[in-house]
C-alpha cells in the first residue's frame, strides 16, 4: 500500500488558501504529494506551497511554463526557492527552452544546496483531441505528437513529461523506464469524466506505467476525502 500511496497526486482545484489547507489536513496521512495549479497559485501566491510543504507534504506546481528560454528559465530559478517537488514547463515551448531551464534549476539549486526539483515537460493537454490538435495545425495523430514531445524532453535532459494515460503505454516503450511518466485525466471507475477527453482509471493508468496519477474532484468533493483516496488506493493495487 504504502507504494501505490506514493503515485497519487491530488489536485487542489480551489479558488482560496483556507480551504485548500483545509483539504490537505483532511488527507493528512494518507497523501503525501499535492498539485498547485494556476487557480490556488494566483490567488495565495508562494504561500501555499509553503504551508503545504509545513504539514510534511510535498508539491507539484502546475504551472506550465511556456515563454522564451530567458523568461522560462528565470521564472523556474525562482520556482527552485519554494523547494517544490516538481513542476513543469509545455514541450511544445521547444529544446532551447527546457534545456536551459533545466540548466538554470540545477544551478540554483546547487547554489542553494537543496535537490533539484524535478522538471516535467507537457505533451497534449487531455482536454484535447485529435479534432482539437488539428485546428492549432497539428495534422499529426496526438500519440505521434505526444511520443515526439516526450523525446524531445528527454533529449533536454528533462525528467519526464505529463501526458493522457491513453499515451503511457507508448512512451514507456520509446523512453527509458527512468523517465516520469504523470497521467491527469484519471478517474476512478465511480467518477464522471467532467471535462477531461482522454481518460483512465488508476488501474489502467499505473498498470499502463505512470509513475503518478493526478486526481482532484473524485477526492476533494468526496464526503469522506481520506476514504475516497483509500479506495483509489486499492483500484490502484488490485
Amino acid at each position: 500500500m504504502k507504494n501505490v500511496k506514493e503515485k497519487l497526486i491530488v489536485a487542489l482545484d480551489f479558488d482560496n488558501e483556507n480551504s485548500a489547507i483545509r483539504m490537505v489536513d483532511r488527507l493528512s496521512g494518507e497523501v503525501r504529494f499535492f498539485k498547485v495549479g494556476f487557480e490556488l497559485f494566483s490567488s495565495c501566491g508562494p504561500s501555499i506551497v509553503k504551508r503545504i510543504k509545513d504539514r510534511g507534504c510535498d508539491v507539484f506546481l502546475d504551472l506550465k511554463y511556456h515563454d522564451i528560454p530567458n523568461t522560462v528559465a528565470k521564472a523556474a530559478a525562482s520556482i527552485t526557492k519554494l523547494g517544490v517537488y516538481m513542476f513543469n514547463v509545455h514541450a511544445s515551448g521547444g529544446y532551447d527552452m527546457m534545456a536551459r531551464t533545466r540548466e538554470a534549476v540545477t544551478a540554483e539549486a546547487a547554489r542553494l544546496k537543496i535537490d533539484r526539483p524535478k522538471i516535467l515537460a507537457v505533451t497534449v493537454l487531455t482536454s484535447m483531441d485529435e479534432k482539437a490538435l488539428k485546428k492549432i495545425g497539428v495534422d499529426d495523430n496526438i500519440n505521434s505528437q505526444v511520443i515526439r514531445l516526450a523525446k524531445l524532453a528527454k533529449e533536454a535532459g528533462l525528467d519526464g513529461v505529463v501526458a493522457s494515460p491513453k499515451e503511457t503505454a507508448a512512451i514507456r516503450e520509446s523512453i527509458d523506464k527512468s523517465f516520469l511518466i504523470i497521467t491527469p485525466g484519471v478517474r476512478p471507475a465511480w467518477s464522471p469524466a467532467d471535462d477531461q477527453k482522454r481518460i483512465a482509471t488508476p488501474m489502467e493508468a499505473v498498470k499502463s506505467g505512470a509513475n503518478f496519477v493526478v486526481i482532484g474532484r473524485p477526492i476533494t468533493t468526496a464526503k469522506d476525502p481520506a476514504m475516497a483516496a483509500r479506495d483509489i488506493f486499492k483500484e490502484m493495487g488490485s
